[in-house]
């Protein structure tokens, strides 16, 4: 994002500390141009935005991506040395910040260093010609951070230092349309203290909370989020097995804990993953005994069961509504990041009834990559 014209900040008026969402992510990747093509072409994300050396950026180059309301910043290096290398180097392509939009930036900054968080970067204003934006960045554990973001501008573009994106290839939409969650993987015995800080930090609370164990491995699973649920984090971290737990795969690989995937939301879940397999995105498989339980297990549900059967979607019933969810198989060499795609039917969980199975065929592609 462009440095240029910024200003530190006097100390504003108190105001709310909430996070009332997500408002972007952003990767560090290898390639941003190559990420940026299979971003649009395979996962349907539009390229509105471009940031580097022809922009004022010496030392990286970036591609605002976007669908409905979801903004995908990815971000690689063009020098060799520096933080965005090293970030590259040491964890593949990977979730460098995800950015919390914020009522008041000062307000939410201050809250956080005071609770412990380590300041990254004070409340300062980026601006442009079409308004600005405040920032200000704090480290949340590993090499994650979390950006607050206070919005003072109406533009296409959402974020200042971007040029539009004039000419690009036709993407096939996918209509996913928001990020929905962000699950997290962290060390073992490092899960209690993940959730505090998140609860004295940013004022987030505890939602959920999951034991999951199979004949091999396990995991222990909590869920944080924003007062109004606008910002929802599953955290996980390996529990104790036969084998070796699939996050603990994830944390070896990743060289710590970080973002093991995000999730997409849509309103048409069946569409979504028709395209995206189209476009080459593969999804993790579910034995056929699932489907065969499944109406035992939901009930009555809109969706034709050889439908989900062949696209390898999950069906989990929550009171009256349900929810759909399809897992990716990681979207790099190293077993680390993944999508997925979800679809919300008067269901506000996360599919604890599906991660059972969905752990089992982890452990099964796990034990294929000789890594169990």
């Amino acid at each position: 994002m462009s440095q240029l014209n910024t200003a530190i900040l006097s100390e504003p008026t108190p105001r709310s500390t909430e996070a009332s969402g997500i408002d972007h992510v952003e990767m560090y990747v290898g390639n941003a141009v190559q990420a940026a093509h299979f971003y649009a072409t395979a996962l349907g994300l539009t390229p509105i935005g471009f940031a580097g050396p022809s922009t004022g950026l010496s030392d990286r180059m970036s591609f605002l991506m976007s669908s409905g309301n979801i903004r995908l910043i990815l971000t690689s290096p063009s020098t060799l040395d520096g933080p965005i290398s090293d970030h590259v180097l040491k964890h593949s392509d990977s979730v460098s910040d995800i950015a919390l939009r914020v009522a008041d930036v000062g307000v939410a900054f201050e809250q956080a260093v005071r609770s412990g968080a380590h300041p990254v970067k004070a409340p300062t204003v980026l601006e442009d010609d079409s308004g600005c934006i405040v920032k200000a960045t704090v480290a949340a554990f590993g090499d994650l951070s979390h950006s607050f973001i206070e919005h003072r501008r109406q533009s296409a573009l959402p974020l200042p230092g971007f040029q539009p994106i004039c000419h690009t290839l036709p993407v096939a939409p996918t209509n996913v349309t928001a990020i929905d969650h962000v699950a997290i993987s962290v060390e073992g015995g490092q899960l209690g203290s993940v959730v505090d800080f998140y609860e004295t930090a940013f004022g987030f609370k505890e939602s959920q909370s999951e034991t999951i164990a199979t004949d091999y491995s396990g995991m222990n699973s909590k869920v944080v989020q924003s007062e109004s649920g606008g910002v929802k984090l599953p955290l996980v971290e390996p529990a104790p097995g036969a084998r070796k737990s699939p996050i603990q795969e994830y944390l070896t690989f990743h060289n710590g804990p970080g973002v093991h995937h995000l999730a997409f939301s849509t309103p048409d879940i069946l569409d979504s993953a028709r395209t995206l397999r189209r476009s080459g995105v593969c999804f993790m498989g579910t034995p056929r005994a699932y489907y065969e339980m499944l109406p035992a297990r939901v009930g009555t549900i809109d969706e034709s069961i050889e439908e989900l059967a062949d696209l390898g979607i999950l069906v989990d019933r929550e009171g009256e509504g349900y929810l759909l969810q399809v897992f990716t198989t990681p979207l790099q060499p190293r077993p680390t990041l993944s999508l997925e795609i979800i679809q919300r039917k008067n269901a506000h969980g996360f599919g604890t009834g599906n991660i059972r199975a969905l752990f089992q065929a982890i452990e099964r592609e796990q034990l294929r990559r000789g890594n169990a």
